[in-house]
């Protein structure tokens, strides 16, 4: 495994670090560990259209694949009146 040292790190985010460290019951390294982990994956995914995130987020109540991502479609809009 490598090793990295961060140098001239800001003395509020080494806290903040430890603070959030705590609270997950790790580490200020393992907590290190899991940010670069997740940052560097993230940042290999590409981003989700809009639809595709409301889909993501409302998939566990029923929503399924078989809904067709609106595509920009402009459609008026109606009111009843």
């Amino acid at each position: 495994m490598a090793q990295i040292v961060v140098r001239k790190l800001d003395d509020d985010v080494k806290r903040r670090l430890r603070e959030r460290a705590q609270r997950r019951g790790k580490s200020m390294e393992a907590e290190a560990r899991d940010i670069l982990t997740e940052a560097v994956e993230a940042a290999d995914k590409p981003p989700l259209r809009l639809g595709s995130a409301i889909a993501a987020l409302f998939a566990d109540i029923g929503l399924d694949d078989d809904i067709e991502e609106f595509r920009g479609e402009v459609r008026p809009a109606e009111f009843e009146g």
